[in-house]
This record gives structure tokens, sequence and C-alpha cells, in this order.
């Protein structure tokens, strides 16, 4: 039997969801370099044929960790879904000689190489200047555009983006950043193979991005992002992800499967983030393209990952489409054949529509609520109303346990404060977007009110 060496840290699709894809293929050995989630560590040494959790002094040389593992178990390929972990996974599959993301998977980690990469190819991207120090912050913003989106080189999720409306703003933009990469660090939430990668910023333009004149409904976001895979070097789009209005600065609030774009639109969209991929030389991975629109049909490629889209956008694209795409991608490293789609999908082709929406404390206009409530889903689930034929879950793996206080949104931190995970099933994309407003609307009314004797149930 194939051997798969399954290689997890936080970030990327639930941990339940992607063990299970991938011991549908093969047996797994799980190297653990973050702690499994609850809802997963009682069933892992059931699922997996070996789980391993290395201590810190372990973890120093990750790709050397990642090699004698894999020799250790016999593995015919290595995988991983977290952001934190494909450079060190990449690295690693090149010594063994397996197929992975390949030599320049960096370029699809660092967006300073990345950007780079793409001012070199000519590329449609917002202007940008990588920074080091709170100089170069200073200098970057004398040379660029106000209004500013300060980000970390290597971060996900949103986190440490600060918006600089003017040179006032550096040096507590500079601070706060800062600050909040080292908070992720101790959250797990980090590069775990390039040394102070928390240290690496760049500062970027903010776009002028809008949603009108690209959907015919209100309540969709200014970006999609194109779902993919590279096949031997070769760019396979799957299907584009659709998005809510971001909260300030630029914090996901939802994703949604598919975008309701019409045709011309969406192959228009693909072809930009085929160039970014193709860029960057990426072999044997994921992709996660995301693009901002703009009026009269402008784009800008905002940034690639080698990887699927995190959260629940994999299992919704397997709802929806019938694609498991962990699956497909665990036989391809394995050498088997795959029927990938020969097209990107269209709306057209969807059963339904499936959304993820990550519960901030932030109602639809972005402010923040007027007092702090508990997450209890079984509340949400019965007190707000959905659309005929709808159905709200709760990803338990990426929620607070029933009874927890709701963090304060931070803008800095971005989705280190959100307090759940929630999936919308519903019969169309649009229905999923009126469905998420109401629900936005509902959480500061519907959950209990917080007080001082606030316990956290199991």
């Amino acid at each position: 039997m194939s051997k798969v060496l399954f290689v997890y840290a936080k970030g990327g699709p639930p941990l339940g969801y992607a063990l299970s894809r991938v011991a549908a293929r093969s047996a797994v050995h799980l190297l653990a370099l973050s702690s499994l989630p609850p809802t997963v560590a009682a069933s892992a040494d059931r699922i997996c044929a070996s789980v391993l959790c290395p201590a810190e002094s372990e973890r120093r040389d990750l790709v050397s960790l990642i090699v004698s593992r894999a020799q250790a178990v016999g593995a015919d390929a290595v995988v991983t879904f977290s952001e934190y972990a494909v450079v060190a996974v990449a690295e690693a599959c090149e010594k063994l000689g397996l197929a992975g993301a390949g030599s320049s998977c960096a370029l699809a980690r660092d967006k300073r190489m990345m950007r780079r990469t793409w001012q070199e190819q000519g590329i449609s991207q917002p202007r940008f200047r990588p920074v080091a120090t709170a100089q170069d912050l200073h200098e970057a913003a004398a040379a660029l555009r106000f209004p500013l989106l300060l980000k970390a080189a290597w971060s996900a999720g949103s986190t440490a983006h600060r918006t600089l409306r003017s040179a006032e703003d550096v040096p507590a933009a500079w601070e706060r950043a800062r600050e909040v990469m080292a908070e992720s660090a101790q959250l797990g939430y980090a590069e775990l193979h390039v040394a102070d990668a928390g240290a690496d910023f760049l500062v970027e333009e903010i776009v002028p991005g809008t949603a009108t004149g690209w959907f015919d409904q209100e309540g969709w976001g200014d970006y999609v992002s194109v779902e993919g895979v590279v096949v031997n070097g070769d760019f396979r789009p799957v299907c584009l992800s659709g998005r809510m209005p971001t909260v300030e600065p630029f914090t996901e609030r939802a994703g949604i499967t598919p975008a309701a774009l019409p045709d011309d639109a969406q192959r228009r969209i693909v072809t930009l983030a085929r160039e970014a991929v193709d860029a960057l030389g990426l072999q044997n991975c994921g992709t996660h393209t995301e693009i901002k629109l703009g009026a009269d049909g402008q784009m800008w490629v905002i940034e690639t990952a080698a990887r699927f889209g995190g959260a629940m956008t994999v299992p919704q694209i397997e709802e929806v489409f019938g694609l498991d795409l962990i699956g497909m991608l665990t036989d391809h490293l394995l050498g088997r054949p795959v029927s990938w789609p020969a097209e990107v999908r269209t709306p057209q082709e969807a059963h339904g529509a499936a959304g993820s929406l990550v519960v901030l404390a932030v109602d639809g206009a972005g402010e923040a609520w007027p007092d702090q409530r508990v997450w209890d889903f079984p509340t949400v689930r019965d007190a707000v109303p959905l659309s005929a034929g709808s159905h709200l879950s709760v990803v338990a793996e990426n929620s607070l346990p029933d009874g927890a206080p709701v963090p304060v949104y931070d803008p800095a931190a971005g989705a280190n404060t959100m307090a759940a995970l929630c999936l919308l099933s519903a019969s169309a994309p649009e229905t999923v977007i009126h469905d998420f407003r109401n629900l936005v609307d509902a959480l500061p009314r519907v959950l209990p009110t917080a007080g001082p004797t606030t316990e956290v149930r199991a």
C-alpha cells in the first residue's frame, strides 16, 4: 500500500477533512508541527498509521526533519495544506526526489519575491515597496501614493495588515504590525522554515476596487480567488470563489463558491491568474490566486499561494462541483492518473452553492459590536432565519466552544480574533450572500451578552 507523510501545521482546510481525504488514498503518517485540534486528536491514531509530534528542538532544521521522517516511514509522497509549511515541504520533496511544488515555491510564499517576479513579467498588480525598517517604510510612503497597506511578507489571513492614510500613520503602523507578528507566532500562525520571517514586510498602494459592473447583486466584495492546481508545471484552473466585502483593513469575512460572474468576466480573470501562476514556476501543488476587481474591467493580482485555499474553500468545491481536490492531488503526487477539469468550472455547472462565514465582532458596516457577546451556535441556528433550502452548520475545529466570549475585533490581528467559522449550503450563490448578510446583522442581537462570570462550556 502507498504511504503519504502528511505535514500538519495551522491554517489550510480543517485537518479532519484533509486527513480523511488523504487516508482514502493511502496509508497516512502524520507529522504534527502544531498541536492537533481537540476534535481531531482523539481519532488521529485510528486514522493514521503513525502520529509524530516532534519537540521544538527537532524542528529547528525543518527540512531535515521532514526528509528523515519521510525516509523512516517509506513515504511515496509528502503533502501539506498549510501556508506556513509549504516551503519546507517543497524543499524536502526536492531532496527526496518526490513530486512537489518545486524549487521556486518560496516565490509563492514571500510576498516581496512574488511581487518582484510579477513586476519583471509586467503582470498587473498594485505598486509596492519591500520594507524592513521604519525608515524603509517612511521612504516607501514618500514614493508611493496614499492610501497604503502595510503587510507582513510571510503572513496569512490578513494578519498584521495596517492601513496608512498619511505619513503620520507610519510610526504607529510599523510598531503595531511587528507586535502582531510576534503575537501570531506565539499562537502558531507563523512561517515555520524561514528564520526571522516575521520581520519582513512590504507596503503597497491600495487600488480602487469595486464589485460594480462585475456582479449583478449587491453584497459581493471587490475581489475573487481562482482555485486551481499545477500539474507537472501546467496550471489547471478549477473554479472561482467570491467574497463578501472585507472588514477594515482587509480581513476576509466570507468566501462563496461559486462566484456568480458572467462567463466572459470569468475567462478574463482566469487568464490573469494563469499569467501570475505561470510566472512563479511552480511544479505540483494546489494554487489559490486572489485578484482585485476594478472599474471598467481593471484587475490586479494580489497574491498567489502554492496550496489550496484555506478555511472551507476546498470542502465547498467538493460540495458544489463534486471535486475532491485533496484526494485528486494526493493521487497525482503518488503517480496515479487523475482527470483534472479540462476547463474552469462555471456557476452553471455547480450544484447549488456553499459559503463559509468568519464570525467577527463587527456588524455589516464594519463597526464594532456595542458590547461583548458569547458564542453559542445553537442560539444562532435557532434564532436566525435562513432562505428555504439553506442549511447552516459550525466548523467545530475552527471555532470556539459554545459559551466562550467572542473576541473583540482587532483590525491588525485580522482573523486571529475570529470566534467561529460557519458553513452554509444553499440553492445559489446569491442565496448565500443574502443569508450571510442577515446572519451578520443578527449576530450582535441574538448572541448572549458576556458577563463577568462568563465561562467556557465544553
